[in-house]
């Protein structure tokens, strides 16, 4: 992860006589500003772990259980209503419908509920148990036929052992190829190299040398000031002690910015020295921030990803924390809105006149009704 232990802000500013920048300078700021927007991002990230997962957890959690009490005591009420009252042939169908939609979205999530498969099978007109079996039969057929994938009957049993079993198929494919990739890799190394391809790999080697003799430059001049053993103070030795590992960190990690940041921030250079580098240092060192950009965006990436799985969000949907926050205030919103709407419907069912006006206001608007009730 990016450091940010310190607040020094290191750019390049244009001199007097100079009032525009070079192309390398310009770089230079632009991935600078990049980096410190990404740190802030993945800082948001942090803060918004904690603050979503307290809310969802304090007030989602217990009104998605009120939400399913409701529309369970719901399916139980329509099924009397249909058993017990003097109901016409169309009502009774818009109630199995109800009744078949209700449980069908329940059921999605708990497929093992033999209470409301019982409600379902009575008012679809199937076999809840027999269409899951047909379901996963068509699936295992698609996976092995546009897949190529052998699902083995004796194994794949249920959705949860489907999707198992293409994990792992795709996981054992990821390991043939990278396999592969390693071998024709190995046949390049061995395979006799062109005068060309020898001076490309020179330069790249050369390059890369370069690149980390520069950030090892850095990093031996913080070392050599901070070195905690040559301080007798306790208090001293204890500072240096703390920055000697924030210095040792960011060397491992690469991290560029940081050492300049804590250079400036002990006064080891100045910004005169920052907006005087020679343009074969800038270039060394915007090849080192592209590279450190390009691990937090990929770091960013993966935050959000784990985001979006633990609190079970669509994966193709752009997420920040500011949406994510504003995204959970609906969710919120919404679920106290289906929650009256269910508290107001089961009213109905203590007056037979009122139910059958419900129904057919229902029928009229059967669209909203299923809108508000989720199924």
């Amino acid at each position: 992860m990016d450091m940010t232990g310190s607040a020094t802000s290191v750019s390049i500013v244009a001199h007097h006589g100079a009032p525009e920048l070079s192309k390398g300078q310009k770089t230079f700021n632009s991935l600078i500003k990049q980096i410190e927007a990404s740190r802030a991002s993945l800082r948001a990230w942090e803060q918004v772990n904690t603050s979503y997962q307290k809310r969802y957890v304090e007030e989602v959690l217990p009104l998605k259980q009120r939400l399913s009490e409701l529309k369970r005591k719901m399916v139980h009420s329509l099924d009397q209503a249909w058993s017990q009252l003097r109901l016409t042939k169309p009502e009774k169908r818009m109630i199995s419908t109800l009744i078949t939609g209700l449980t069908e979205e329940m059921l999605a999530e708990n497929d093992d509920d033999t209470d409301l498969k019982t409600f379902y099978n009575k008012h679809s007109g199937s076999d809840f148990d027999d269409e899951m079996t047909a379901e996963l039969e068509d699936m295992k057929v698609m996976a092995e036929v546009i897949l190529g994938i052998d699902m083995g009957d004796d194994d794949v049993k249920s959705s949860d052992d489907l999707v198992q079993r293409l994990a792992e198929a795709f996981m054992s494919e990821r390991a043939q190829a990278a396999t592969e990739a390693e071998v024709r890799e190995q046949r390049k190394i061995t395979r006799k190299k062109s005068p060309k391809q020898r001076a490309a790999e020179a330069r790249q080697q050369a390059e890369q040398a370069e690149l980390s003799s520069s950030i090892r430059e850095v990093h031996r001049k913080l070392v050599n000031a901070l070195h905690p053993d040559r301080e007798r103070d306790p208090q001293e030795r204890a500072r240096k002690t703390e920055l000697m590992q924030r210095v040792n960190l960011a060397y491992n990690q690469k991290n560029l910015l940081q050492l300049l940041e804590l250079q400036l921030e002990l006064e080891h250079i100045d910004q005169h020295a920052i907006n005087n580098l020679s343009e074969d240092r800038l270039r060394h060192y915007n090849k080192i921030l592209k590279e450190q950009l390009g691990q937090l965006k990929a770091e960013i990436s993966e935050v959000e990803g784990a985001f979006k799985h633990r609190f079970e969000l669509d994966p193709f949907i752009p997420l920040s924390p500011g949406t994510a926050m504003r995204g959970l205030a609906e969710e919120i919103k919404g679920l106290k809105y289906n929650i009256n709407i269910m508290d107001r419907d089961l009213r109905v069912f203590a007056d037979v006149k009122i139910l059958k006006m419900w129904l057919k206001n229902i029928k009229q608007s059967a669209t909203g009704w299923r809108r508000d009730h989720q199924f």
